[in-house]
C-alpha cells in the first residue's frame, strides 16, 4: 500500500487511486463547501472553497496551538463559516500527534458534521507551495522555517520560534534593528535617522520609551517594525542593509542544508510569508544568494496562500482551485462621502488664504449636518445615559479615522468625568496599530468586528456605537450584527445614507462579510447620519466627516454624563487631577462651588486625597 505521511503530522493520504476513484472525488468536490484555515503568531487566515473557487476569504486574531489560549482559538473557529462539509486546519504549535488530537477536538466540538483534518502550519504551507511536488517550501512571516520534500522523505530547518530561532523572519530583522539602533547610541551617541524612524513608527519620544516599550511587547508587534527596516534599507543606512543580508543568509543556509539531505540538485524553491510578499527585493535577494549555493535552483512565489492549501488538504489533495475573480456586472456602491466637491475641483491652483477660505465656508455643512440630527443626538443620550444607568458599558467601533475618533473619545472619559475605564471602551480595527498607521485591509473583514465583541465581553445591557463614514464598513457592520445578535442596543453613526430595506430580503439571509458592505435602516436600533455632503479632498473622511463624527461623539457622552450627574452647572466634579494644570483646575472648581478661598480649597483636596467629590463634603 503506497502511503505517504505529511511533514510531522499523522495526516496521512492513500496514493493508490485509480484513475475513476480521481474523477469520482473530483466531481464529489464541486459539490462541496470546503473551509481551509491556517492559523500562525501573526494571523488566521481562512479560505471558504465552493464549486472549485474561493468564495469568501479573510483574517483573524492569531491562532498559535501552543500559545494561544484554547478558548480564543475556540472563538475564533465560531465566528467562521458553520456550514461547510470539509475543513481543513492547520496552525502554528500543532507538532505531535498529541497536539493534533487537541487541535481535531476543538475543531469538531464547532463543526460535528464536517469532514476535519489536522495539522501543523507547515503542512498546508507546503500545499500551498508545491501542492504534493517535490521542492521547497521557504516561509519569511513574522518567523521562518524551511521544509523540504523528497518522494516520502521530509526534511526541515529552522522554525524554532521566535526565541531560539526564526533566523530571516520579521521578529528576527526587528529585534536585531533595536539592538543595532541602541548599541550605536551606547558607543557613539550617534542620532540616526534609522533609530528616530523607528521612534515615530512606535509613538515614542526617546530611548528610555522605546526600553519600556520593549520589555512588555510581544512578537508580534516587535515584528511589525520590519518595513522600517527595510525602508531605511533602500536609503541606503548600512546596518540596516547589513541586518537584511544576514536575514537572507540564514534563510539561505537553511535551504541548503536541506536540500542536501534531500539530495535535490536542482530544487523547486517556492518562497511564502509576508517578507517575501511585500518586501519584493527580500526575495531577490534570497534568489541572488541562493543561485550562488545551488546554481540550478528554481524560486518563485508560492502559487497560492497557506489557507488555499489548507482547503486543498482537506479535499484529499483532489480540488483544482481557480484564483478568484469579480463577478460581471458588478455595479460598485458610491457613498456620498466619496463624491467629489465641485467646489474644490481648483483646490491645487488656489493660494493659502484661498484654502483656508474655501475650509472655512464648507464647515457650514457640519453644523447642518449636526443640525438636522438633533432628535437622533437626543435620542442618542438617552440610550447611553440609560445603558450606564442600568450598570451597562459603551462600546465605540470603528476603523480608520472613524476607529481612531472613538478610542480618543473613550480615552477621554475617564479623566474628564471620573469614570472608570471599562465604562466606555474603543474598538479600532486592526488594533492598537491602527491608532498610529494605516493597517491595510483591517476594515474589510465582517467577522474580525464579530470576534471583537465576544472578546471584548459585550452583554445584553450593553451600548454599541459603530461609526463608518461610509456607513458600509465591514468590520463596523460585522460588530454591530453580532452586537444586536448579543441583545445589545446598537446605533450606526455615518455620514452617508444607509441602504433602504429591501422588500423580501432579510439581513439575516447575508454572510457576515456580504453583510458588511452595506447596512440597512431598520438594523439597528438608532442611525444618525451626518450629512455634510463631498469632501474637500475627495473621499477624505478625515475632513468634514471626521470633524462632525468627534462633536457627535463628544455631544453623546458629554451629554449623558451630565445626565447622569457627573457635572454640577458646567463644571467637571469628577475631574481627575493628574498633573499640575489640573490640580489648580480642581482648587478653582472647589473654592468656586465651595465658596471659600484658594488656600482653603487646596486643604480640603489634600486631606480628601484629591477627590474633587470628597472635598466639597468637608468643611
Amino acid at each position: 500500500m503506497n502511503l505517504r505521511v505529511h511533514l510531522d503530522t499523522a495526516v496521512i493520504r492513500l496514493r493508490a487511486n485509480t484513475a475513476r476513484q480521481v474523477d469520482r472525488r473530483c466531481s464529489k468536490m464541486t459539490d462541496e463547501k470546503i473551509l481551509g484555515i491556517e492559523g500562525g503568531g501573526t494571523k488566521t487566515a481562512w479560505a471558504l472553497v465552493a464549486d472549485g473557487a474561493v468564495v469568501e476569504s479573510g483574517k483573524l486574531p492569531p491562532s498559535n496551538l501552543r500559545l494561544t489560549p484554547l478558548d480564543q482559538i475556540t472563538k475564533i473557529f465560531r465566528v467562521l463559516p458553520r456550514e461547510v462539509d470539509r475543513i481543513g486546519v492547520f496552525l502554528a504549535g500543532c507538532a505531535t500527534e498529541e497536539d493534533r488530537a487537541a487541535l481535531l477536538k476543538l475543531a469538531r466540538a464547532v463543526w460535528p458534521k464536517a469532514n476535519i483534518v489536522a495539522g501543523s502550519d507547515r503542512d498546508s504551507g507546503m500545499a500551498a507551495c508545491l501542492r504534493d511536488r517535490d521542492g521547497i517550501a521557504v516561509n519569511a512571516g513574522t518567523g521562518s522555517s524551511v521544509t523540504g520534500r523528497s518522494g516520502s522523505r521530509v526534511e526541515k530547518a529552522g522554525g524554532w520560534g521566535h526565541i531560539l530561532g526564526d533566523a530571516g523572519g520579521a521578529y528576527f530583522v526587528s529585534i536585531r534593528a533595536l539592538r543595532s539602533i541602541l548599541r550605536e547610541y551606547d558607543l557613539r551617541r550617534g542620532e540616526r535617522e534609522f533609530a528616530a524612524n523607528i521612534l515615530r513608527s512606535l509613538g515614542l519620544n526617546n530611548f528610555d520609551e522605546l526600553v519600556r516599550w520593549a520589555q512588555t511587547a510581544d512578537k508580534m508587534e516587535i515584528a511589525s517594525l520590519a518595513p522600517v527596516v527595510f525602508e531605511a534599507a533602500r536609503k541606503t543606512d548600512e546596518a540596516a542593509r547589513q541586518i537584511i543580508a544576514a536575514g537572507v543568509s540564514a534563510l539561505v543556509d537553511f535551504t541548503t542544508a536541506v536540500s542536501m539531505r534531500l539530495q535535490l540538485e536542482t530544487p523547486e524553491v517556492r518562497l511564502m510569508g509576508g517578507l517575501f510578499e511585500n518586501q519584493k527585493f527580500y526575495g531577490v535577494a534570497f534568489a541572488k544568494a541562493l543561485s550562488e549555493k545551488i546554481p540550478g535552483a528554481k524560486v518563485a512565489l508560492s502559487e497560492s496562500p497557506p489557507e488555499v492549501g489548507a482547503a486543498w488538504l482537506a479535499a484529499d489533495e483532489r480540488l483544482q482551485i481557480a484564483k478568484t475573480e469579480e463577478p460581471d456586472g458588478a455595479v460598485p456602491l458610491v457613498s456620498s462621502t466619496e463624491e467629489a466637491n465641485p467646489k474644490s475641483a481648483n483646490l491645487d491652483r488656489l493660494g493659502a488664504r484661498e484654502i483656508v477660505e474655501l475650509f472655512v465656508a464648507e464647515e457650514k455643512s457640519v453644523e447642518e449636518g449636526l443640525r438636522q440630527c438633533v432628535d437622533q443626538l437626543a435620542r442618542a443620550i438617552e440610550l447611553l445615559a440609560g445603558t450606564i444607568g442600568n450598570g451597562g458599558r459603551m462600546f465605540y467601533v470603528g476603523a480608520g479615522t472613524s476607529g481612531r475618533l472613538g478610542v480618543l473619545d473613550a480615552a477621554e472619559i475617564p479623566p474628564t468625568f471620573g469614570a472608570s475605564p471599562d465604562l466606555f471602551q474603543g474598538i479600532i480595527a486592526g488594533g492598537a496599530s491602527a491608532l498610529q498607521r494605516s493597517i491595510e485591509g483591517a476594515e474589510d473583514d465582517a467577522r474580525s468586528g464579530a470576534l471583537a465583541m465576544d472578546e471584548r465581553g459585550v452583554k445584553p445591557q450593553d451600548l454599541v456605537i459603530g461609526i463608518s463614514a461610509s456607513g458600509r464598513a465591514a468590520f463596523v457592520i460585522g460588530a454591530l450584527r453580532r452586537a444586536s445578535e448579543i441583545g445589545a442596543q446598537t446605533i450606526l453613526l455615518t455620514c452617508n445614507a444607509p441602504v433602504p430595506v429591501v422588500a423580501g430580503v432579510s439581513p439575516a439571509m447575508t454572510s457576515p462579510s456580504a453583510a458588511g458592505t452595506a447596512a440597512s435602516i431598520g438594523d439597528w436600533d438608532l442611525v444618525i447620519n451626518l450629512a455634510v455632503g463631498p469632501e474637500i479632498v475627495t473621499g477624505s473622511t478625515r475632513l468634514k466627516a471626521g470633524t462632525a463624527t468627534k462633536i457627535a461623539l463628544n455631544i453623546i457622552s458629554t451629554g449623558a454624563m451630565a445626565r447622569l450627574g457627573r457635572v454640577r452647572g458646567n463644571l467637571m466634579i469628577d475631574l481627575q487631577p493628574t498633573n499640575k494644570k489640573l490640580r489648580e483646575r480642581a482648587v478653582g472648581l472647589v473654592s468656586q462651588l465651595a465658596k471659600c478661598d484658594r488656600e482653603s480649597a487646596r486643604s480640603r483636596l489634600e486631606r480628601a486625597d484629591w477627590n474633587l467629590r470628597e472635598a466639597l463634603s468637608l468643611e
